[in-house]
């Protein structure tokens, strides 16, 4: 281990109450042996491992000693803002009590994060035709003759940009005042239809302004889209550097499939087209509404399932790019125009998306769906496209091009990294154990620090085997009479983990019922944000709700000492872009149900049962309502991926232990 690590490591904790965490030194050594020798690095870090120090020791430690320069990249908001508020000038802080010397850090988003000078700047909000307010509107907003929601909240933007301004701010949306994401879209422009160089208030650009401030920094905090983003566009986001740190890595592949998702719906394609007429031939006008409004026709005749031969969707695709292409031929000699440029931008999206959705490559998985209605409205289809894995983007631009690091709470599945690396394109061949070495070709290591909490002693994990396999209508009688039982022995105090938003519903309407002194709530009675935080304050209370609240939800204490998991998270069958990777495994003589299915499920069940145990004092129940996790074959595999929890299939067990936990016995 890089001693400098360690005494950047010892610096930084010194004022901090606990000191040192379990795993933490491990956890610096290898992360500094990694980046000394070029290797990639997994680590498995529990919740309250102390993972950030963990690894920003040893890259500040590497940017001391070798001038390198080190990305680290996060999946949620709520974390990259931790470690840009708290951690690392914490961190820089003990290198320059340490050395002398102060590294610099920045952070770096997406454009769309920023606000956009050109979009707000007088005259030129209502000049745009993608914008939903004009000037005029926010003035009779500001004299309170049209008090609307929207104006007022971009009118308060627009004032707050210009302090921006004045005060040498960053223009970044999470500094802006409380707003909604259609009043954002008012002050900030898509990626494509940035007027970049040829913006008129490009020296005063709040992107740019971060983007300098990245290219002079010597650690640079993002998010995992952008690296993403970086990979897929011939690196021209990221500064160069020599070491990438994923933390919260299990999101990886979900977030880099959503940055390289792409969708194509009549309505949206359309108020393009029509951006972009004042600018084209009449000819090509025509042409390129009528190639929409014939896509139009073939989503509404389409079945909302995966498409994967040529057909009346796939030729009315094909019209789209090639009218579209036309049309950006003739844009692109008018782009010295600022709104055909922005137009001509849109377009070239619209493109993009059509041509890979007309190729239909092996490489990518398209498919139509079509929403629920809602108040008896017909819904809009929309046609979407992704890639069917992401793992060569991984193995080649990633992992090709800088000594990556990997960690989170999650990323053993069924008792090692296996599965995981194989998600990312690690080859099992290329894995560094048993005294091997790194070679030529590289090689990656993985490791598991522990965790500083007694799952053991701390939490019990209760399988119902006893009751039915969960079905495809809801829940059962029998299962909604163990929830509200655990509930009530639990005196509330219960995150409940639900596969759809309608058996959310259904538990939280019977529980109700059936514990009328207990308060339930269920996503969708109000703002996530806002359930959640009645949720933390009030300990009695129990929260109930979907995917959302699977990961990130960090409630410790007596406020949560029963997680309930209705059912094992497999992927939906009629989700066409799992079907299709498991299938892909199959086909290449391996088992996509274990590969993709199981995978996907296991991964969700730790991240889901990780809300239990939050510190080293928390006490509690992971129930699981599905007895597949006992008696299915793949079952072991499942909870050999769930922290250390003392086990029983006894529900009695369970609940005294509730009751005990609440002083009820």
């Amino acid at each position: 281990m890089s001693e400098l690590a360690d005494r950047i490591l010892q610096a930084s904790i010194s004022g901090i109450k606990g000191g040192e965490r379990p795993g933490q030194q491990a956890m610096v050594a290898a992360i500094s042996d990694a980046l000394a020798e070029g290797i990639h690095l997994l680590v498995q870090a529990g919740t309250g491992t102390g993972k950030s120090l963990g690894y920003l020791a040893p890259a500040l430690a590497r940017i001391v000693e070798h001038d390198d320069r080190v990305v680290v990249a996060t999946a949620t908001l709520a974390l990259q803002a931790q470690l840009a508020n708290s951690d690392i000038p914490a961190a820089l802080e003990a290198v320059e009590k340490v050395t002398g010397r102060r590294p610099s850090a920045s952070v770096l988003k997406g454009r769309t994060n920023y606000a956009c000078l050109y979009k707000v700047r007088d005259g030129l909000v209502e000049a745009g035709q993608g914008s939903l307010i004009g000037a005029a509107d926010l003035e009779e907003t500001k004299s309170e003759q049209s008090p609307s929601r929207l104006g007022v909240e971009v009118l308060a933007l627009r004032e707050w940009i210009d302090e921006e301004l004045a005060s040498g701010g960053g223009g970044d949306r999470d500094d802006a005042p409380t707003h909604t994401a259609q009043a954002w879209q008012q002050v900030s422009i898509p990626t494509r239809e940035c007027l970049s160089s040829k913006c008129p208030f490009i020296a005063e650009c709040f992107v740019e302004r971060s983007r300098s401030a990245a290219a002079d920094a010597d650690l640079i905090v993002t998010n995992h889209a952008l690296v993403a983003i970086d990979a897929m566009h011939g690196h021209s986001v990221l500064p160069e550097h020599s070491a990438l740190i994923i933390d919260e890595a299990h999101e990886l592949t979900s977030r880099l499939t959503t940055a390289a998702t792409g969708e194509l719906a009549e309505a949206a394609a359309e108020r393009v087209a029509k951006r972009c007429l004042t600018w084209l031939d009449d000819d090509t006008g025509a042409d390129l509404l009528e190639a929409i409004e014939r896509l139009g026709d073939a989503l509404a005749d389409a079945p909302a399932q995966r498409v994967d031969g040529e057909g009346q969707f796939t030729l009315a695709c094909a019209a789209v790019r090639d009218t579209a292409r036309k049309a950006v031929s003739e844009l692109t000699k008018k782009k010295d125009d600022p709104e055909c440029s922005q137009a001509l931008g849109a377009l070239g999206e619209i493109f993009d998306v059509a041509e890979r959705m007309a190729k239909l490559s092996d490489q990518d998985v398209v498919w139509i769906s079509r929403p629920e209605g809602r108040g008896g409205s017909e819904p809009a289809p929309s046609a979407h496209v992704a890639p069917l894995s992401v793992a060569g983007l991984l193995r080649e631009e990633i992992f090709g091009s800088a000594t990556t690091i990997l960690t989170s709470a999650t990323l053993t599945l069924g008792g090692n990294f296996r599965a995981f690396a194989g998600s990312l394109g690690l080859s099992a061949a290329d894995e560094l154990t048993d005294g091997r070495e790194a070679g030529e070709e590289g090689g990656w290591r993985a490791l598991d620090v522990g965790s500083p909490f007694d799952y053991g002693r701390q939490g019990i994990l209760y399988a119902a085997s006893r009751l039915p396999n969960p079905g495809r209508d809801g829940l059962s009688e029998e299962i909604l009479a163990e929830i509200a039982q655990l509930v009530w022995a639990a005196g509330g105090r219960t995150l409940g983990l639900f596969a759809s938003r309608r058996n959310a519903e259904q538990a939280a309407a019977h529980c109700r019922e059936a514990l009328p002194e207990l308060r339930i709530l269920c996503q969708g009675d109000a703002q996530l944000s806002e359930l959640q935080r009645v949720f933390k304050d009030e300990p009695e209370t129990s929260l109930f709700g979907t995917m959302s609240l699977w990961q990130g939800v960090d409630v410790p204490g007596e406020t949560c000492q029963l997680v309930i998991i209705d059912k094992i998270p497999f992927p939906r069958p009629d989700d066409p872009l799992m079907q299709a990777r498991k299938r892909a495994v199959d086909e290449a003589g391996g088992n996509g149900f274990m590969q993709v299915a199981a995978t996907h499920a296991a991964l969700l069940l730790a991240q889901g049962a990780g809300r239990l145990i939050r510190r080293e004092s928390d006490r509690g129940v992971v129930a699981i309502l599905d007895p597949r996790l006992v008696k299915a074959r793949y079952g072991s595999f499942l909870a050999s991926s769930l922290p250390g929890f003392w086990r029983t299939t006894d529900q009695d067990i369970a609940a005294r232990a509730l009751l005990r936990l609440r002083g009820a016995e």
